[in-house]
């Protein structure tokens, strides 16, 4: 396949997949699908509820057009695919939605095809959980028939400053031949650069160490503020201080939460258990700054106790 050739669809449209459609709506026709009838109406009509894309720049994505209907999907031949990685009750790693999204794109995949993932996952998990499902549903034979593709997403979200084509890329492909599209592909849209891993393992490690770092990172400072607080000494005066040697990492202690920082480093941890190897700083760090949330309350109300409020 040429670059010229790449009939392209995004499979999921939310906060990483609606900015990735729009993107290339400015410069190729896109199919974005998505199994939400009220989201795909949504859109149709202009609207994008999380708002990461203003009415006028999803109208400016004139050649993007939007369907909830799995057989429209049969006119692609690249399919990116942007779904959550969500962590069940048990923190354990739930590829519900992955593995959905492949059942999906195998009912319509065609010898020559390449799925590219951007969900976050731990490594080995294109190759050994995704491509399996669009073996069994297709019938093709990976690398032979079908192809895939990893680029992790690195979206913001909220941020308007960092956007999807500002921010640099990490691609990978299957074969070298695939990895060399792919990137072409993201060089259509991506002004940053990108930057072609070695193989789909190792840009599927490259993404879930990037917020494991920060998570633990985060961590440290937010065990440093316990220490400090049961000192007397102010963590935010110690940090400025610290904060004057040029290689003194600006983080600050609080809250870690949302979809990605709390959630990533537990795909990591499950794949290291899997192979026989427990982790111990990543862990640790992840029960810190789970604890925070109680312990900000309990400071805080023992500060109003004080005040008799």
């Amino acid at each position: 396949m040429q670059i010229a050739d790449v009939k392209l669809a995004v499979v999921g449209l939310g906060y990483v997949g609606l900015p990735l459609a729009v993107e290339f709506g400015k410069k190729r026709p896109v199919l974005g699908f998505d199994i939400n009838v009220r989201r795909i109406a949504e859109l149709q009509q202009g609207k994008d509820h999380t708002r990461e894309v203003e009415p006028e720049e999803l109208a400016q994505a004139g050649q993007l057009t939007f369907t909830h209907v799995t057989s429209e999907l049969a006119k692609a031949n690249v399919f990116i695919v942007t779904v959550p990685t969500p962590i069940d009750d048990f923190k354990q790693p739930d590829l519900t939605p992955l593995i959905r999204a492949s059942e999906t794109i195998g009912k319509v995949l065609k010898r020559g095809d390449i799925v590219i993932y951007e969900s976050t996952v731990y490594p080995g998990a294109t190759e050994e959980d995704c491509v399996p499902v669009l073996e069994r549903v297709s019938g093709l034979t990976f690398n032979e028939d079908f192809y895939a593709g990893y680029s992790p997403e690195r979206i913001n979200p909220g941020d308007k400053e960092h956007r999807v084509s500002t921010i640099k890329k990490v691609t990978s492909g299957s074969t070298p031949q695939v990895a060399e599209l792919v990137d072409t592909l993201y060089r259509e849209i991506i002004v940053a650069g990108t930057h072609k891993a070695s193989s789909i393992r190792v840009a599927e490690a490259a993404k879930v160490i990037e917020n494991t770092q920060r998570d633990v990172n985060i961590a440290l400072i937010n065990e440093l503020a316990l220490i400090f607080n049961r000192m007397g000494i102010d963590t935010q005066a110690v940090l400025e201080a610290a904060g004057t040697k040029w290689n003194f990492l600006p983080f600050r202690p609080g809250l870690v939460g949302g979809h990605c920082i709390g959630v990533d480093p537990y795909y990591l941890t499950h794949k290291a258990q899997a192979i026989g190897y427990h982790p111990e700083i990543i862990l640790a760090g992840r029960r810190l700054n789970d604890s925070m949330g109680g312990y900000v309350a309990s400071q805080l109300i023992k500060a109003m106790t004080k005040k008799r409020i």
